[in-house]
């Protein structure tokens, strides 16, 4: 049986164990939320300091030249885009993951409808588990479109194959589940999607910072994530959108804003699109929060996402096998898979009183996070969580739930 001291002799091994002091983590809290909202790095107060002081109250609209701010879309870009398996000039870091996703959706659709061979394809294929707002702009984009395009939801996995077929246009999939942290075999379902005829479009908002990902090495044709979850970048932290070299000169997106121009500053009335990735570009950049995701990724260049994985693997390893464990005798069901390969950086179990245990949960310094149906999720960072954390978890957890000190009556916040 593991016991706590076998945790701290990991902890004292752990070769990431020195990036959680570049983490402002409050005290008495255990953080298993990184999968919805990243820790703030230290840095992040220093650079939100220098850039509201020094970069916009004195130099003021200066900065955009001399602090580098129009690049910075790029620039950050070209950062994170290692961690993804893009290229330079692949990556932009810009709007929401909702609205890049729309660009992906959009400019997918257009590039088959210019394709002899595809234009007559009118269906977006994702899993009715996706995340609900990538359903809901695959949907919104269809019916605007107005051109007898649809969304077809299929409920499994083992649907995908025979679900892709001569109408199909896209294949929309998000690369590990929100609910459960199933992860698609990226490689294999591009190489179907594709064999049939349609573009894949990936969402990496569970992926990207958790566990290596090689969208070239992959095949994939489109992907866009977030940045303030596993990349710690900040609330509402701008996402990104990727589009490889082998689709920029097709690519084509309808929120044609300035910042996508060919010379935006010419101020001419006619929309040309520049070459490369700042196509994708829309609108003027919110500077404050595209500054901050750089101190996210800096944490990221001192390790390597091979460690990154092996840490975040055995961190859910040991999760797993605790809860079953020390908690056997409660109506708890793993919903996560087992197999490493199809398993992302959390943990979900159900429970009939999910909401009501994370609550207490939370009220106990323990922060997870809620969602239906009946589903407690538990996300490991492994730049700043311990073996030690993921002990006392459980161990909270367990007492909880022997005790039954959770009120199945209490009311729900907005955000659960």
């Amino acid at each position: 049986m593991t016991t706590r001291n076998d945790c701290l002799e990991r902890d004292a091994q752990d070769p990431l164990a020195s990036l959680r002091d570049q983490f402002d983590l409050p005290p008495n809290v255990i953080y298993l939320d990184g999968n919805s909202l990243g820790a703030r790095p230290k840095a992040a107060l220093a650079r939100a300091q220098q850039l509201i002081v020094q970069e916009w109250g004195h130099d003021l609209i200066r900065s955009w030249n001399t602090a580098g701010w129009f690049d910075l879309p790029k620039r950050l870009g070209n950062r994170l885009a290692p961690l993804i398996g893009g290229a330079d000039g692949e990556v932009v870091v810009t709007d929401t993951t909702s609205v890049n996703l729309f660009k992906a959706l959009a400019a997918a659709l257009q590039m088959q409808a210019a394709d002899p061979a595809g234009a007559e394809r009118r269906t977006i294929v994702t899993e009715r588990s996706n995340f609900p707002t990538d359903i809901y702009m695959a949907q919104g984009l269809s019916a605007w479109l107005d051109r007898g395009y649809t969304v077809k939801l299929i409920d499994s996995v083992e649907q995908l194959p025979a679900a892709i077929g001569a109408d199909t246009a896209v294949v929309m999939l998000t690369h590990v589940n929100y609910r459960t942290g199933y992860q698609h075999d990226m490689r294999a379902t591009s190489a179907l999607a594709q064999a049939a005829g349609a573009l894949i479009v990936w969402d990496l908002a569970h992926s990207a910072g958790a566990l290596p990902v090689d969208l070239n090495a992959d095949g994939a044709d489109l992907a866009v994530g977030c940045t303030y979850k596993y990349l710690n970048g900040g609330p509402g932290a701008p996402a990104f959108i990727w589009v490889p070299a082998r689709h920029q000169a097709r690519f084509r997106q309808p929120l044609s804003g300035w910042w996508g121009h060919a010379a935006p500053f010419a101020m001419a009335p006619d929309f040309a699109p520049v070459d490369g990735i700042g196509r994708a570009l829309c609108g003027t950049q919110p500077v404050v929060s595209l500054a901050l995701v750089e101190c996210g990724l800096d944490v990221f260049a001192q390790t390597t996402m091979a460690a990154v994985r092996a840490k975040s693997l055995a961190l859910t390893d040991l999760f797993i096998e605790l809860v079953e464990q020390r908690c056997a005798d409660h109506p708890l069901g793993l919903v996560t898979p087992r197999e490493h390969a199809r398993r992302g950086s959390q943990v979900s179990f159900t429970h009939p009183h999910g909401y009501a245990v994370m609550s207490a949960l939370i009220a106990r310094g323990v922060i997870g996070d809620y969602r239906e149906p009946a589903i407690m999720r538990f996300g490991f960072t492994p730049l700043y969580t311990s073996f030690a954390d993921v002990w006392d978890a459980v161990e909270i957890l367990r007492d909880i739930l022997d005790r039954k000190d959770y009120n199945v009556d209490a009311k729900r916040d907005a955000v659960t």
